[in-house]
Formats: structure tokens, C-alpha cells, sequence
């Protein structure tokens, strides 16, 4: 399942894209969340809750009468989520050319004065691309968790492992680049794939990650100096794992 976001502050605008999507939606039988549809910026990346491919933004360049303001936008997403697609939805297609200085890599610029069936069509490949992106980034040995309250992905190999939260019914996900904090229980994430490992009652590991085990104080190192505990009882199957 994707999950879409649109950024756009005008009243006629924000209804014409979002029955535009929901119609492709229902059309196609695709399984999405949303449209949900934002006016504020600010209001967009305090939504912004996962990470993944699964994740897809409509965003307008002008907003409020701030030309590149959506570039802006564009920007902090791909710093929160590296992974997500965006797609500009615009009437100054004179920015196109510079949207590259702002790294942001998105999928496409659709101009909103394209004819009805042409605009139609651009939206709809967008969530078409999104969609087969998860199913390639899940063949391209991903880690996929997915419940009811949510959804990660992130690429197997920068997991390191992941922690119970202070926060009830979370865990704390450690990668090789960022920390991530999600609704689940350690024992779902234990059994969601089999490569990782529960070595302790608050601890699920990556073994291909581990770079040494201290058998004395029972902590687990990882490559980039991050560690955890790993109980007595867990400690052979875990030198199991690495040999």
C-alpha cells in the first residue's frame, strides 16, 4: 500500500487533484491511503510519521505567493524520507530546469494547464511508478513491516537493530543512517523476518551487521561504533547465527 500526500493552497485546485486521484484509485482497484490533501507546508511534514517507497507527494511550487516554495518543501522531504517519490504539480513550468540544483530528485514536473485527459494520465502514472517501485525495492532485498498503524521500509543490509521505546507499543529501528520510531511490538518484528534475531527480551539484530560480540559484558557491536545487550541465554544461538 502507498501512501499520498498533495501540498496545495488553492480550494479549487486541492478538489480537482484529489478527486482526480481517488478517482484513478477506485478505477484501478489500487491499494492507497488518501489522498490526504494539505494547504500549509508545515502542516505536510508534520504528517511526514514513516520512511519508504511507499510514499508518494504531489507538491505545488507557489505557495501562498511564494514562488519556490515547494522546492523548498521538496527538499525537507528528501531529507526526512530519501526514499519517497515526489512529483511537482505546477503553473510555473519555467522552474523545471532548476528543480536539479535542489536535489530533490522527483519523478516528474506535471503543468497544471495541461489538457484534462493529458493531466489525468501524468497523475496516474505517478502512483502506477510508485506503486511498482515497492514491489522492486522489495525484491531488491528490502525489510517490509506493515500493520494497521504502520508501515516501514528501509533496505535489509543498513539495519543494524531494533529497540524497545520508552513509548508503549513502539520500537526504535537503528539503521546505518538514521533512527526510526514506529508503532509495533519486538516480538512482531522478531517473527516478521527471518534473517534477524532476538537476542534479547528489548533487542532484535541484524547478525550480517554485527562486527564483534563481548562475551564478558554480553554487548553486541555493530559496524559505526552502536551497540546493545545480548542475554546469556541468546548468546550461542547468536554465535550460531554469525559463523
Amino acid at each position: 500500500m502507498i501512501s499520498i500526500f498533495v501540498l496545495e493552497d488553492e480550494i479549487l485546485q486541492q478538489s480537482r487533484i484529489e478527486k482526480i486521484i481517488s478517482d484513478i484509485i477506485s478505477k484501478r482497484s489500487w491499494k492507497c491511503k488518501g489522498p490526504e490533501i494539505f494547504g500549509k507546508p508545515a502542516q505536510l511534514i508534520d504528517a511526514i510519521a514513516e520512511r519508504g517507497s511507499h510514499q508518494l507527494f504531489f507538491l505545488d511550487i507557489e505557495i501562498k505567493g511564494e514562488e519556490k516554495k515547494g522546492l523548498d518543501i521538496a527538499k525537507q522531504i528528501r531529507n526526512k524520507d530519501p526514499h519517497a517519490t515526489i512529483v511537482f504539480v505546477t503553473t510555473h513550468s519555467e522552474f523545471m530546469p532548476i528543480t536539479f540544483k535542489y536535489k530533490v530528485a522527483a519523478l516528474d514536473f506535471i503543468d497544471k494547464a495541461l489538457g484534462n485527459e493529458r493531466f489525468v494520465e501524468r497523475i496516474e502514472s505517478a502512483i502506477e511508478y510508485t506503486l511498482e517501485k515497492i514491489g522492486m525495492s522489495v525484491a531488491q532485498d528490502a525489510f517490509k513491516f506493515e500493520t494497521s498503524l504502520s508501515q516501514v521500509q528501509v533496505p535489509f543490509n543498513k539495519i543494524l537493530y531494533f529497540e524497545t521505546s520508552p513509548t508503549v507499543h513502539k520500537v526504535i529501528l537503528h539503521t546505518t543512517d538514521e533512527r526510526l520510531e514506529f508503532y509495533a511490538g519486538i516480538s512482531e518484528i522478531e517473527k516478521s523476518d527471518e534473517r534477524l534475531y532476538r537476542c534479547h527480551k528489548s533487542f532484535v539484530v541484524n547478525p550480517d551487521n554485527i562486527e564483534k560480540i563481548d562475551k564478558e559484558q554480553k554487548i553486541v557491536y555493530f559496524n559505526g561504533g552502536e551497540n546493545c545487550l545480548v542475554s546469556r541465554v541468546k548468546m550461542k544461538g547468536l554465535k550460531e547465527r554469525l559463523q
